[in-house]
């Protein structure tokens, strides 16, 4: 159990840290003519975003495997 929550962890930290790139074609070519910072924060919010549904899937997945578990 604990080498899997070791792996979740690097794996969460890995991700944390590579730098993403979550614009597609469209808002990348907008984003650079606003600028840099606007383009960052544009990126920021996207990422941030795509956090929720991914949140709430793990919920709802930790939930049911605790109830199967017993």
């Amino acid at each position: 159990m604990k080498i899997r929550v070791r792996i979740l962890f690097f794996c969460v930290w890995f991700l944390a840290t590579f730098p993403s790139w979550s614009q597609c074609s469209i808002c990348t070519k907008t984003a650079s003519q606003l600028g840099e910072k606007p383009a960052a924060a544009l990126n920021t919010a996207i990422l941030y975003l795509m956090l929720a549904p991914l949140a709430i899937i793990a919920i709802i997945g930790w939930r049911w495997w605790k109830g199967n578990k017993s």
